[in-house]
């Protein structure tokens, strides 16, 4: 079939969401802090009782002015609440299913696990800090990393002074581990 007759994508279909990069590897749980936990019922909280009813509003006030095939507020409108059904949808799923681990209960404090602050050097001897969280809580913008990430990966189980490998696929390099804390923000 001739490419002038195929019809591009204009934002009617599933659209690409934050939520396929949050998948979780096959049979594993769905770990997540005290912090990450309240964020999402937060966020869920503010698209059920504020953005919804507020969008609905707009829809509906857009619909009762006539031909909607031509109103952007409708058209629009309507667009906007299927992505808020969508991500209320994925996160009422994902608080379903979270198992929450705090970072501050754990007894193990010289050994990285889920919910620690590791600084480590790598081998151009730059300090980096990350936060081991899950996977729908992770930020790189704050230093927060999932726990499936390669570096997070790496860093599991490692104690301070240990010289781990890690493999991205970037390649491999090797980075020590500095310092661990468990301060649970």
């Amino acid at each position: 079939m001739s490419k002038a007759f195929t019809r591009e994508s204009d934002g009617d279909g599933p659209a690409e969401t934050p939520e396929a990069a949050t998948a979780l590897p096959p049979g594993a749980r769905n770990y997540i802090t005290p912090e990450g936990f309240r964020r999402l019922q937060v966020e869920l909280n503010h698209l059920v009782k504020v953005e919804r009813p507020r969008v609905v509003e707009t829809v509906s006030w857009a619909a009762g002015n006539g031909d909607r095939s031509e109103n952007g507020d409708y058209i629009f409108g309507k667009k906007r609440l299927g992505e808020i059904d969508r991500r209320t949808r994925f996160l009422r799923k994902r608080l379903e299913i979270a198992v929450v681990v705090d970072p501050a209960e754990q007894r193990n404090r010289d050994q990285v696990f889920f919910g620690a602050r590791v600084t480590y050097a790598d081998s151009r001897n730059t300090e980096r800090t990350v936060r081991i969280v899950g996977t729908d809580e992770a930020r790189i913008d704050h230093g927060e990393v999932s726990w499936v990430s390669p570096i997070a990966r790496t860093l599991m189980r490692a104690r301070e002074g240990d010289v781990v490998d890690l493999r991205s696929p970037a390649g491999s390099e090797r980075i020590e581990v500095i310092a661990i804390s468990y301060d649970g923000t």
